[in-house]
């Protein structure tokens, strides 16, 4: 069998994180997210993968090249616009002969799921049977793709069904096993409402032609990132069940308490305090006398300076945060550069929770901690401070002694104009 991984999108509720990189290839738990899916797949056997990319798609090649690095061979299709999910798995057509699975490359999800699976399709009693799709219930029906079901047979599905007209509480996970008769429906597919070929009316042209769906009702933990919190999330989870792997170098004087991974030629210095699970990759240096507290992920050449304190964060590669800094439940880009004294508050005055502007709109993220989120290249000045939610864009120079209340778009210079108060500048106007 081989699998479809679908990674061509761009992830703008992702920004400014994706502005230099897909969504599928952020950082959580020391890995970029489609690399799990990638590892779920060849653990469950599965070694001919297909990645159809398109935005930025020159990053997910660099990183994982043929995939021989990684236990398995990757194919790459490119997908020419972002035209829906028929649109990509078609897009991959010629690598395919034989059974397949699709997934979303910003879905994680497990080796027993994908194992789950592969069993249903395996022990269908009717060769009628071209497609499974993994169903999980939801408390929401409104909000999701609903099916329904008779006798582990999908009749229908409905996109986000009005209240109190859902056939079911079972909704469309995004993860399917398809025979190579769905090209055959892709082609028959026209355009949703959406202006979009969707896979789920490729089902229905199925459905209608007497092919019969299996629906696999699943209670396998995965995880849907969408939104930069989520990565924090996610990140939390891997290092609940990280193996401890030590590495590098660890100095007297240093304190530990619980799990950690400390990768190679890295070294952590005397009088640090490190609250596990923690993980610190490659060629980092930290500390002395830094607190490092529970789910922070120090990706590699990460410097973390004296008397810093991070907290449940995810710092990318060639960062520096340095001396009497505090970074506390925020993501920071990569070749960032956090001036002494940096401070990135997580908590609301009135401890509600903490707002996040998601494509111009204010979010609650539903969380009551939440830091700064950083795009690449940012560098704050001594004593900065960024509030709980704020994002600060690529590129983006921030003045020694400024208090930043919102959004930073990408390529800017703020300077201080009085206590409370910012302007913004592009750099080229920068004093």
């Amino acid at each position: 069998m081989k699998a479809i991984i679908l990674t061509a999108g761009e992830g703008t509720r992702m920004r400014p994180l994706t502005t230099t990189r897909p969504k599928t290839m952020l950082i959580t738990g020391g890995k970029p997210l489609i690399q799990y899916n990638i590892e779920s797949l060849r653990d469950a056997g599965i070694k001919d993968i297909t990645l159809v990319v398109g935005y930025k798609k020159e990053v997910i090649e660099d990183y994982f090249g043929d995939g021989s690095k990684f236990g398995v061979k990757i194919n790459y299709a490119v997908q020419d616009g972002q035209l829906g999910t028929a649109h990509a798995i078609g897009s991959a057509e010629k690598f395919i002969d034989e059974s397949f699975i699709v997934l979303n490359g910003d879905i994680i999800v497990s080796y027993d799921l994908i194992r789950n699976l592969i069993e249903k399709y395996a022990t269908r009693t009717s060769n009628n049977v071209k497609a499974v799709m993994t169903l999980i219930a939801v408390d929401d029906p409104s909000s999701y793709g609903i099916v329904s079901m008779e006798n582990d047979k999908i009749t229908g599905i409905i996109e986000k069904p009005p209240e109190g007209e859902a056939p079911s509480n079972l909704a469309n996970a995004g993860i399917y096993l398809f025979s190579t008769e769905i090209f055959d429906a892709i082609r028959k597919t026209g355009k949703s409402e959406r202006g979009e070929y969707e896979i789920t009316d490729s089902l229905a042209i199925e459905l209608d032609e007497g092919w019969e769906i299996l629906g696999l009702i699943s209670n396998e933990h995965w995880m849907d990132v969408g939104r930069p919190w989520e990565l924090l999330r996610c990140n939390h989870d891997f290092l609940e069940n990280m193996e401890e792997s030590i590495e590098g170098e660890i100095e007297n004087y240093v304190t530990i308490e619980g799990s950690i991974h400390l990768g190679k030629n890295s070294i952590i210095r005397s009088g640090c305090y490190i609250q596990g699970p923690v993980f610190i990759g490659e060629n980092c240096d930290v500390g002395p006398n830094t607190y490092i507290r529970p789910y922070t992920c120090l990706c590699n050449k990460v410097s973390v300076g004296n008397a810093v304190e991070i907290k449940n964060s995810i710092i990318m590669d060639n960062t520096n945060v340095n001396h009497l800094s505090y970074v506390g439940d925020s993501v920071i880009g990569v070749n960032c550069n956090l001036g002494a004294g940096t401070n990135l508050a997580n908590l609301r005055f009135d401890d509600k929770h903490v707002k996040v502007t998601v494509k111009g709109e204010r979010v609650d993220s539903g969380l009551r901690k939440l830091g700064a989120i950083f795009g690449d290249g940012v560098k704050t000045g001594i004593n900065t401070s960024v509030n709980p939610g704020v994002k600060i864009g690529n590129g983006s120079y921030i003045d020694a002694g400024c208090v930043i209340f919102e959004d930073v778009e990408c390529n800017c210079y703020v300077k201080s104009e009085g206590n409370l108060s910012f302007k913004k500048l592009t750099k080229d106007k920068k004093e």
